[in-house]
């Protein structure tokens, strides 16, 4: 982000570090495992280059953190900031209920919505098909959409001027990637790919200034080191 652009607002998007189901790829929904001690690992590293004054998450400029319910997600933005409070808990960024598919692979998802005669002409794919006792892609977003309504709201009289209006939120990974195609615009099923590792952070802001175009910072520029 240039000089020019400092004053837009920014949503900073962090996928909470790594659990033992989110190594081996089984999928995490409502069960409650902790990070690993490599998770935390991977939490605290980010937070030495990205979190701190004059940083790119600069407590300062921050005017909001909400975070998933999840302890795996509470405890990475605790590991990040230093802080056991100042963040709300949402249910909008709650991982997606897998519901039948909780604690499964991909492959174990497949064979199981084949044996229930499901997905003849194509493979199954979360974002079209959502989850068999779990939540389909329009439950999703619009859970994400009305937390994506709080945060313009909350930055909106706040395009160019240097109050606080930067927003934390610390989700999962397939939550993180539903909520930045949201912010885009796009519906769930749009074939958009995009990748988030265990305690990374994407950014999303706004081109122009303007409400009317939100944007994924697909190049950050860090603050200058004075």
């Amino acid at each position: 982000m240039t000089d020019k652009d400092a004053g837009t607002p920014r949503i900073f998007l962090i996928r909470h570090g790594e659990t033992e189901w989110s190594k081996s790829g089984q999928y995490t929904g409502k069960t409650d495992i902790p990070l690993t001690a490599h998770g935390e690992e991977q939490v605290t590293s980010t937070a030495r280059i990205m979190y701190g004054s004059g940083r790119l998450i600069d407590p300062a400029k921050v005017a909001k953190v909400w975070l998933s319910p999840r302890k795996r997600a509470v405890r990475t933005y605790q590991l990040l900031s230093g802080q056991t409070e100042g963040y709300e808990i949402t249910e909008s960024l709650a991982e997606w209920d897998y519901g039948e598919y909780e604690g499964i692979k991909t492959d174990e998802i497949r064979a199981k919505r084949k044996s229930h005669d499901l997905d003849k002409d194509r493979a199954w794919d979360i974002w079209t098909d959502g989850c068999e006792g779990g939540e389909s892609p329009a439950e999703v977003t619009a859970r994400i959409d009305s937390l994506i309504t709080k945060i313009k709201e909350l930055q909106a009289p706040h395009m160019k001027d240097s109050e606080p209006k930067d927003v934390v939120l610390v989700a999962h990974g397939h939550l993180t990637r539903a909520f930045a195609k949201r912010w885009l615009g796009y519906e769930l099923s749009f074939p958009l790919s995009l990748m988030m590792e265990p305690g990374g952070v994407a950014v999303l802001s706004y081109q122009h200034h303007s409400m009317d175009e939100p944007a994924l910072l697909l190049g950050i520029g860090f603050p200058v080191q004075r």
